[in-house]
C-alpha cells in the first residue's frame, strides 16, 4: 500500500469521478485508475461502485475511508514538524474565494505573500460562499474568503477582512436616479439585479426581507460582474451590491442608500482544530 494510492483514493470519492480527481492531483486518468485497482486487489474489496454516471464509495470503500485520512493526516504532521524544525516555508496553500464581492483587494495579500515566499505554490479557487465552506471544513481548501450570513461554528476561525454597505445601483436614465436612498420595503416591488443564492450578500438581502415579512423581488441573479453591470446599466432592474462592487461594476451607476441600513461582512476562514503547515501558518501571519 502506497502513500499516492491513499492520495488518489481520497481524490477520486470527493470528486466522485476519475477524471477531475486526476485533473485534481496532476496526474494521467489511465495512471489514477490502475492506482486505484491495485489497492483495491491488495485489500481484496471494491472500493468504488463505478457502474452509475459517477463514482461512489462501496460500504468497503466507506469502511476504509476514516483510517486512510488518518493515515494521510499522520504522514502531513509528520512533514510539518520537520519543516518547523528546518525553518523552511515552502509547500502549497488552497484559497477558495467568494466568485463576486468585495474581495478584489484580497489579492493584494496573495501578491504580497508570494513575493515574501516564492516557494509557496498558491491554489485559488471560487465558488459561492456555501460550496467553499463546505470544501473548507472537509479539507480540500486551507482559506476561504466568504461573505458572512450568521454566526460562524466553533469548528472554524474567522477574521473580518472588510464590512460594507449593501447598495443599490441603478442608471443615470432610472426612474430612481434622482434619489439619494430607497428604504428596505422597496425590494419587496422593483425588479432587483443582485448575487446568487448561495453568496453571503444574498442571503444577507433575504434575511433582512424575511424579518420585515416578504420576500426581495429578484428578477435577475448572477455572479458574473459584467453581465451584472450591463444589466443595470440597460435600466432592467436595480443592482443590490456591496457599495464598493460598484466602483468596480461601472463609474456610470449611480448608488443610492438602503435604508436602514444593511451590511456585508467578508472573512478569511480557516479550520479551528487541526495541523496547520509552515506555509499555511505564514499566510495566517500575513493577513493578521
Amino acid at each position: 500500500m502506497e502513500l499516492r494510492q491513499l492520495e488518489y483514493f481520497v481524490a477520486v470519492a470527493e470528486e466522485a469521478n476519475f477524471t477531475r480527481a486526476a485533473d485534481r492531483v496532476h496526474v494521467a486518468q489511465p495512471g489514477i485508475s490502475a492506482q486505484i485497482r491495485k489497492l483495491e486487489r491488495e485489500l481484496g474489496q471494491e472500493l468504488f461502485d463505478r457502474s452509475g454516471r459517477s463514482v461512489r464509495l462501496t460500504d468497503a470503500g466507506k469502511a476504509v475511508m476514516p483510517y486512510v485520512r488518518k493515515a494521510l493526516g499522520a504522514v502531513a504532521g509528520a512533514r510539518t514538524a520537520i519543516e518547523d524544525l528546518s525553518g523552511l516555508v515552502r509547500g502549497r496553500i488552497a484559497v477558495g474565494v467568494v466568485g463576486a464581492g468585495p474581495t478584489i483587494t484580497f489579492a493584494n495579500h496573495l501578491t504580497a505573500f508570494h513575493a515574501e515566499h516564492p516557494g509557496v505554490d498558491i491554489v485559488l479557487a471560487e465558488a459561492d460562499s456555501a460550496t467553499l465552506l463546505d470544501r473548507l471544513r472537509s479539507g480540500e481548501l486551507d482559506f476561504v474568503v466568504v461573505g458572512l450570513t450568521n454566526e460562524p461554528t466553533p469548528d472554524l476561525t474567522i477574521q473580518i477582512l472588510s464590512e460594507d454597505p449593501i447598495v443599490a445601483a441603478v442608471s443615470r436614465d432610472h426612474p430612481l436616479a434622482g434619489r439619494t436612498s430607497i428604504p428596505q420595503s422597496a425590494m419587496r416591488d422593483l425588479p432587483l439585479i443582485t448575487l446568487p443564492r448561495g453568496n453571503g450578500v444574498r442571503s444577507r438581502i433575504e434575511d433582512v426581507c424575511a424579518r420585515a415579512g416578504f420576500a426581495p423581488r429578484v428578477a435577475f441573479e448572477t455572479s458574473n460582474i459584467a453581465v451584472l453591470t450591463r444589466l443595470t446599466e440597460a435600466g432592467v432592474g436595480i443592482a443590490i451590491v456591496p457599495e464598493q462592487l460598484v466602483a468596480i461594476m461601472s463609474k456610470d451607476l449611480l448608488v443610492l442608500a438602503i435604508r436602514p441600513e444593511i451590511r456585508a461582512q467578508i472573512a478569511l476562514a480557516w479550520r479551528t482544530e487541526g495541523a496547520i503547515s509552515p506555509a499555511a501558518a505564514a499566510f495566517l501571519r500575513r493577513i493578521r
